[in-house]
C-alpha cells in the first residue's frame, strides 16, 4: 500500500528535491512532515517537508488588484492553475532492501517520481532505525528555520512513537548543540510551543 500520494517531483540534488502538487493535494503535506518516495521496490528516499511555496501567475497578479473578486473565480483558479505549488524536502535518510538508514541517499529521485506521505507506521519503522541520526541533517541546514523545522517535525512524529521518544529526542538535540549555544536556545525556544494531541503515542 502506497499511502497518500503528495506529487511528483520537479528537480532533485545530493541532499533534496521540489515536488509540484496541486491545491487540491494540500491538506495531505505539512511543513515538517516526513515523506517518502519509492524508487523501485527495493529502494526508497525519506525526507523532511522545509517550505510550501505557493507561486503566482498572470492571472493571479491581475485578480489581486480587482476589488470584489467572484468567489467561483477564485475556486477555478486554486483548483484549476497551471503553476503548481511547491514542495521543498531536505533528505533523512533511505530504504534498500529493507534496510534503512539515515544517511543522504546514494541516487537521488528522478522528476516526475511520486512522493508519499509516511503513515505512522512507516514513521515508526524510520525513526526506529536508528539513534537521532537523521537529525543532524536538519542541524547542518543553516539557511532553514531550524528551531521551527524540528518543533514541526516532533510534534507530528511524537504521536507515532513510544513515550520516552519525545523526550529522548530533545536530550539529544541539547547534546548536539551542546557547543552552539544561540542554535541551541532557538530549537528549545520552538520546542517549548510544542502541543502534542490527546492520545496514545505509539497508535497505529
Amino acid at each position: 500500500m502506497n499511502g497518500l500520494e503528495i506529487g511528483r517531483l520537479l528537480r532533485a540534488g545530493n541532499t533534496g528535491c521540489v515536488v509540484g502538487c496541486r491545491v487540491t493535494q494540500l491538506a495531505a503535506p505539512a511543513f515538517g512532515g516526513l515523506v517518502r518516495i519509492p524508487l523501485d521496490d527495493a529502494y526508497q528516499v525519506f525526507g523532511l517537508i522545509t517550505d510550501i511555496h505557493i507561486a503566482d501567475d498572470g492571472l493571479v497578479r491581475q485578480l489581486v488588484t480587482y476589488e470584489d473578486v467572484p468567489a467561483d473565480v477564485i475556486l477555478d483558479n486554486r483548483v484549476n492553475r497551471n503553476v503548481p505549488v511547491e514542495i521543498s524536502v531536505l533528505f533523512v535518510g533511505f530504504e534498500q532492501s529493507g534496510r534503512i538508514s539515515h544517511l543522504l541517499p546514494p541516487t537521488p529521485p528522478l522528476t516526475l517520481d511520486l512522493m508519499y506521505a509516511c503513515t505512522p507506521a512507516e514513521i515508526r519503522t524510520f525513526l526506529s532505525a536508528g539513534r537521532f541520526g537523521y537529525l543532524r541533517h536538519v542541524l547542518r541546514s543553516l539557511d532553514l528555520p531550524v528551531g521551527e523545522l524540528l518543533a514541526a517535525h516532533l510534534q507530528q512524529a511524537a504521536p507515532a512513537m513510544p513515550s520516552e521518544w519525545l523526550a529522548s529526542a530533545m536530550q539529544e538535540l541539547i547534546t548536539l548543540l551542546r557547543d552552539d549555544y544561540a542554535t541551541l536556545m532557538s530549537v528549545l525556544g520552538a520546542l517549548s510551543d510544542i502541543h502534542l494531541p490527546d492520545s496514545t503515542p505509539g497508535g497505529a
